[in-house]
């Protein structure tokens, strides 16, 4: 088998939801071994969570959580038990990262802090994942995805002017705080293994949404350089041939503000309605009526074409534009069949299923597709075993709860 990038990586989950388990899937597709801790009878609360395989809700047959479990070995254990958390340690002595996503102070409380963890293994680098991050006056307090996005996303310049803020659709804010957590554990973990330390990596959902790309950091640096508080609206496509417009088979995305608007009427054809040098000046680009009225020849070339052809006649002359897919259509796109990023999962539950693979490339030590997400407890005798735990200890610890 070819060695991945993380090959040498031991980490222990002890994540649940989203956050957690989007960090260490990442960890886990490129290498790592990850042994995914759960509670007993009814596991990672994301089990519970649908969509579910034929509308049949079922602790296996979660879509999220088969997603987000990929590579990973999974076992239950009990951290509430004075044995489950000495089993704990004991894997901790052999493990590298220990990735955990419970409220602030409840490691504390079993007993498992880092320093806890540290007397046995000082080279443990353990990532903890919270709302506001362990430290701070918000240290303790709730957060969902709309309270993510708000406090720390882009929300406020999300949407119309003259409208409330919007959020996107699902949890995107929740995801990416996984993955910034996925990059701060690989780099501790080079870190450690490059100064002989460990670390303990605190990350806090609502700053990874504060300094996002996604506009926010734009509007942080804006305020900070001028004073300007970005208004709701700006960032909705207002300028000409901007945004999202309807075509033969579906719609269509374009970005033609500014010097691009000349390519788009050049792709048009340039027809001789267009030809006015009013649609070309600055002050055009905030003009709702100039913007109608070229609109309505651009939407008329739309409704001539399917998605495909605008998005290959759009790239020809240099615009910035789209298909917007629905989602069956994302499967068959040539460009997602030729790079083969969908790869099928086959899950003793579900059978065979396509899912979304690799995130980037890497040619040398590369993505794989190792085993599906783990059943409820399906690497106990495996796992345990390691420790040297013989097969009539596991009955033990089954029968009084530990496992």
């Amino acid at each position: 088998m070819t060695e991945q990038a993380l090959s040498d990586m031991k980490v222990i989950d002890l994540t649940q939801y989203i956050a957690g388990p989007a960090c260490t899937k990442l960890l886990a597709d490129y290498g790592a071994d990850v042994i995914k801790i759960e509670r007993l009878g009814t596991g990672d609360g994301a089990r519970s969570m649908g969509p579910f395989y034929h509308d049949e809700p079922h602790l296996e047959k979660s879509g999220l959580f088969l997603y987000l479990n990929t590579n990973k070995r999974g076992i239950t254990l009990n951290l509430k038990s004075v044995l489950g958390k000495e089993i704990l340690l004991e894997m901790v002595k052999r493990a590298d990262v220990v990735v955990e996503n419970f409220k602030p102070g409840v490691m504390e409380r079993l007993c498992l802090s880092y320093e806890d963890m540290e007397k046995v293994n000082p080279k443990l680098v353990m990532t903890s994942i919270s709302n506001f991050g362990q430290t701070g006056p918000y240290r303790d307090y709730k957060l969902t995805e709309l309270m993510a996005f708000g406090m720390g996303g882009p929300m406020q310049v999300s949407g119309l002017a003259e409208r409330e803020p919007v959020k996107y659709s699902g949890t995107p804010s929740i995801y990416h705080s996984g993955a910034v957590a996925a990059m701060a554990t690989a780099v501790a973990y080079y870190g450690m293994r490059r100064h002989d330390t460990g670390e303990h990596v605190d990350v806090s959902i609502m700053e990874t949404q504060a300094g996002t790309i996604d506009r926010r950091l734009t509007s942080l640096v804006s305020y900070q350089y001028n004073g300007t508080v970005t208004p709701r609206g700006a960032t909705a496509g207002g300028a000409i041939a901007s945004g999202y417009f309807p075509c033969a088979d579906g719609y269509v995305m374009f970005s033609a503000g500014g010097p691009r608007l000349e390519r788009v009427t050049e792709m048009l054809g340039n027809p001789p309605e267009l030809m006015d040098p009013k649609f070309y000046t600055p002050q055009a680009q905030g003009d709702p009526d100039i913007k109608d009225e070229y609109d309505a020849v651009f939407l008329g070339w739309c409704m001539e074409h399917t998605k495909q052809e605008i998005f290959a006649i759009g790239q020809k002359f240099h615009n910035i534009c789209s298909p917007m897919y629905t989602i069956d259509e994302v499967f068959d796109d040539p460009q997602v069949k030729y790079r083969e990023f969908m790869v099928e999962v086959d899950h003793p539950m579900t059978g065979k299923l396509k899912y979304p693979g690799r995130p980037f490339l890497m040619q040398e030590t590369p993505w794989m597709l190792r085993r599906p997400a783990p059943t409820l407890g399906q690497h106990n005798q495996e796992v345990y075993s390691e420790l040297g735990y013989a097969r009539e200890d596991m009955v033990k610890l089954r029968e009084i709860g530990v496992i």
